[in-house]
């Protein structure tokens, strides 16, 4: 006779355990009711998670897998649930959107349902096209990870699916537009520009940097999104400082209300960070942009609309054209292939020479 399970909802010889923490919460996990080689009676682990629980029943007691752990939704859960966290927060805000939208979509679906033909139905009907082409990669990405977990043996559907066409932002901060933002900004946001346009890094990086970031005659950064570690000298070959270490001395030698172990904070002490840095960048960008106008013609609106194109992204890619070997602006920036620097952030021209 079969076993009864220990409650309703549980298929049977899946036996449910649970304990009060200390903490206060209370700890559930899910075990086979099974026998071994001899006949005696095991509990088998199942984990804590009903549906992964149940995944491992059925397979244990050879059984059809419940429907609901075929379901892309299913899917989807385990990926926000172990595979988002270990990217960088920012990341995780992208993946976290893209899986929203892909699941209104696919959700539903079982796993070995969805074909290229399907992806490429997606592609063509989302109206976003660039956004599109992020959600067919982390699609991509959750299908391999499915074939590795055993929900499926069925090729990825995602890959051989065409791409939208992307055009690679080409705004390059030039002199006239850098000055113009630079002089309506308020110190720690010249800090913020200085820094993210001298180190090349991402904004997020440059916003995290500290004082204890400076050792031995450089700048040291881990990237928060490769986990790339970089040693950013502040020494010229003479032993004389360069412009990024000046500006760290002059960053480091003034006076604040409140000492702050961030290179970017304001005069009283206080770090920015991603909200407080773009209200400020917007701020500075209207003021510059409004007073180019003012001055009038067309020169003075061409300038404006320039400036209102100017977003503090686009500093790394300057700092990425303004290096003129290719190789090193690629190390500066922590890329593994100089293709990505040259076609993302290059944003200037090869210089050459004339014929005569």
């Amino acid at each position: 006779m079969r076993p009864k399970s220990t409650a309703r909802d549980l298929p049977p010889r899946m036996l449910r355990r649970k304990k009060t923490l200390v903490s206060g919460r209370t700890w559930t996990a899910y075990y086979y009711n099974g026998r071994d080689a001899e006949g005696r009676r095991i509990e088998v682990p199942l984990g804590t998670d009903l549906n992964e629980a149940k995944r491992r029943w059925a397979e244990l007691d050879c059984k059809p897998a419940p429907r609901e752990t075929g379901l892309m939704s299913f899917v989807f859960d385990r990926y926000e649930r172990e595979i988002v966290p270990l990217r960088a927060s920012a990341t995780q805000r992208d993946y976290i959107a893209n899986l929203r939208q892909l699941s209104k979509v696919f959700g539903n679906a079982p796993v070995d349902a969805i074909t290229p033909q399907h992806v490429a139905q997606y592609r063509d009907k989302r109206g976003a096209k660039v956004r599109a082409n992020r959600e067919l990669a982390l699609l991509s990405h959750v299908f391999n990870l499915a074939r590795e977990w055993g929900y499926t043996a069925k090729d990825n559907p995602v890959r051989g699916v065409r791409k939208n066409r992307e055009t690679p932002r080409d705004f390059y901060v030039d002199e006239q537009v850098w000055s113009a933002v630079y002089a309506c900004a308020p110190v720690e946001l010249q800090d913020a520009m200085d820094l993210n346009y001298l180190t090349g890094q991402r904004p997020a990086d440059v916003l995290k940097m500290t004082v204890k970031d400076i050792k031995e005659g450089a700048l040291e950064v881990r990237q928060g999104k490769t986990n790339k570690r970089l040693r950013i000298l502040l020494d010229l070959p003479d032993g004389s400082r360069n412009e990024l270490g000046l500006l760290l001395d002059r960053i480091r030698a003034r006076s604040r209300k409140v000492s702050s172990l961030f290179l970017v904070s304001t005069p009283a002490g206080v770090p920015l960070n991603r909200w407080t840095l773009r209200v400020r960048f917007d701020a500075a960008r209207k003021a510059a942009a409004d007073a180019a106008e003012k001055d009038g013609g067309l020169d003075g609106a061409a300038l404006a609309e320039r400036i209102r194109n100017f977003q503090f992204r686009d500093i790394r890619p300057r700092a990425a054209s303004d290096i003129g070997d290719l190789a090193a602006a690629s190390k500066l920036l922590g890329h593994t292939e100089q293709q990505i620097t040259r076609k993302v952030y290059r944003r200037v021209g090869e210089t050459v020479k004339p014929t005569k």
